[in-house]
């Protein structure tokens, strides 16, 4: 089973993003692009990114009626990327599509995930926001449980829902874990949260950590604690 600490590249701009990434010299971390550099730069930033080497978690998290999410699915396994999602709230029909579309010429295509509930997302707002009466971990399992029906090859959850997940879905059906922070860090808008230890300790198989690293004083330092951290 892999598993790997992957830095989530938020920033608003090509440069800003290629300065950081150059931090790391020859080494090459997995990234997360997600909406705000992806909206920012387009898909170029995408190829220019892995033409150095990384490998790239696309966070979109797509959320459409079936045919429109597998036709998107189409364009982005053109990019090469490693890994891509949807929110499970789309349905099982709309997650089988979106299997369906990144499926490339040859065969092979990215991992695909499912986002459950974000880590912002605390069981209060769920409730009375989003009208969901059921308790936020049923929910969590109930859409983890849909996504692996559905063919996907894990979730993105909390850390703290990881083991549970596992339990419901098998071993082999990947947590990627957000919600990461050092034991010495603000928890900054997510509730949800853990440190890189406890989510090894917890059975998270790729670990995704922003402000942490990239906003750390010395960004190859932070994400060489995690990586220690982590893989223990």
């Amino acid at each position: 089973m892999a598993k790997d600490v992957i830095i989530a590249c938020d920033f608003s701009s090509r440069e800003r993003t290629l300065e950081f990434l150059g931090q790391f010299g020859e080494r090459k971390p997995f990234v997360k692009i997600g909406m705000e550099l992806f909206y920012a730069e387009g898909p170029e930033i995408v190829r220019e990114i892995k033409r150095r080497g990384h490998r790239i978690f696309l966070d979109l998290k797509l959320h459409d009626i079936p045919n429109t999410v597998k036709k998107a699915m189409g364009v982005l396994s053109r990019l090469d990327i490693d890994m891509c999602n949807v929110h499970a709230a789309g349905t099982a029909e709309m997650m089988r599509a979106a299997l369906e579309g990144l499926v490339r010429p040859d065969g092979t295509r990215p991992l695909l995930i499912a986002v459950t509930q974000l880590t912002s997302t605390s069981e209060e707002r769920m409730r009375d926001e989003l009208l969901i009466g059921t308790d936020i971990r049923y929910t969590i399992m109930h859409y983890a449980e849909n996504a692996a029906r559905s063919g996907l090859d894990g979730v993105v959850c909390s850390p703290l829902e990881a083991a549970d997940v596992k339990s419901r879905c098998g071993q082999g059906f990947l947590t990627v874990t957000p919600g990461i922070r050092f034991a010495d860090s603000a928890s900054d808008d997510q509730v949800r949260i853990t440190t890189p230890a406890r989510a090894r300790e917890i059975g998270s198989d790729y670990i995704v950590v922003g402000r942490p690293v990239t906003a750390a004083a010395d960004p190859v330092a932070a994400y060489e604690r995690c990586v220690k951290e982590f893989f223990g």
